[in-house]
């Protein structure tokens, strides 16, 4: 039995093909999907997606979504997939910087939404960050 992955941003479908296995930073962390794997739907957060693929280890950066998953099927919905090459670190750095510095200013002006918005970009650049850390060649 084999399972098919898909994973889509709101720009494109970045990846779809038979996989091996994929492993997924779920809500309550890691999470192992191998084929006929229970049927369930999870949210996602920042960290990095893994998948076997053709005897290779594919590796990317995703930002949060949501994974729906049957038995033989795992569609990744995320607002960001990027490979270790496509991350700037200098930019992500900054982004980190200008988010938190915006956080910093809070007012009573600033609504929850707003807050909620920058802490995202902090921990979807943070997770980036620290991908590219990792695979860095």
């Amino acid at each position: 039995m084999s399972l098919h992955l898909e994973i889509v941003t709101p720009e494109k479908k970045i990846f779809s093909d038979t996989v091996e296995n994929v492993y997924l930073p779920g809500a309550d962390g890691e999470m192992g999907i191998l084929p006929s794997h229970a049927g369930l739907v999870t949210a996602l957060q920042p960290g990095e997606l893994r998948y076997l693929h053709q005897g290779k280890i594919v590796t990317l950066a995703i930002g949060s979504g949501f994974a729906e998953i049957s038995q033989t099927k795992a569609v990744v919905l995320t607002d960001m997939a990027l490979g270790e090459a496509e991350i700037d670190e200098n930019a992500t750095e900054e982004a980190i910087k200008r988010a938190e510095e915006k956080l910093q200013t809070i007012d009573h002006s600033m609504d929850a939404e707003e807050v909620a918005y920058l802490q995202g970009v902090i921990a979807k650049q943070s997770a980036a960050l620290r991908f590219k850390r990792k695979y860095q060649h």
